[in-house]
């Protein structure tokens, strides 16, 4: 069987061998007069896919080199698709481990190991609005353009009445009222000695 894993968009070529290194972590908690020790499942530890291969010519060398160190320098986590990860959840891994051996016994032949490890792709940046809702935005912006053409219509209006200190009128108005009741009082009087008032 042909082993075609595919690193990113990248088919790695002439494999001759893929190992998984998977594990489970645990704490031990011993229980004093107990035999025995309870476990207190930590989960499982990125995976580990060892692929090593080897090349031959120097223009295979070269290229498989350039797109391999790419990869490995950027540290980013790159799409892994393989045989050997199904039924595993691996989707995204960095290039942790690279190793390559040339041999005089072998002159025109290149050996390459690689370690991938299981890494999750980072989280998306943080929302600037710490979630409110966008459409209040929408909202504020329609009423502004709303009071902005009001204002526009009001104008069109033409002259506008000044509706300053409205005062001065009230008191005029007040001045009319005390001289109309001022003679209250006076007939008031007869009614105040009937009744011994005051």
């Amino acid at each position: 069987m042909k082993q075609r894993p595919v690193l990113g968009d990248w088919e790695i070529p002439r494999i001759h061998s893929t190992r998984t290194s998977e594990k489970r972590d645990f704490v031990e908690l011993r229980v004093p007069g107990m035999t025995g020790s309870l476990f207190q499942d930590l989960n499982t530890e990125p995976t580990r896919i060892m692929i090593a291969g080897s090349l031959y010519g120097d223009e295979a060398r070269d290229d498989f080199l350039n797109k391999l160190r790419e990869k490995y320098r950027a540290g980013d986590p790159v799409t892994f698709v393989a045989d050997i990860v199904t039924a595993t959840e691996v989707k995204y891994v960095i290039v942790e481990t690279l190793r390559i051996e040339e041999s005089a016994a072998r002159p025109d032949q290149v050996d390459y190991m690689m370690v991938l490890r299981e890494s999750p792709p980072p989280p998306p940046p943080p929302d600037p609005l710490g979630g409110l809702d966008t459409s209040l935005l929408d909202q504020a912006g329609k009423l502004a353009s709303t009071v902005t053409g009001a204002l526009d219509a009001i104008e069109a209006l033409g002259n506008i009445p000044n509706f300053g200190d409205p005062t001065p009128k009230l008191k005029g108005a007040l001045s009319g009222v005390q001289s109309a009741t001022q003679g209250i009082n006076d007939a008031l009087n007869p009614l105040r000695a009937v009744f011994g008032g005051a």
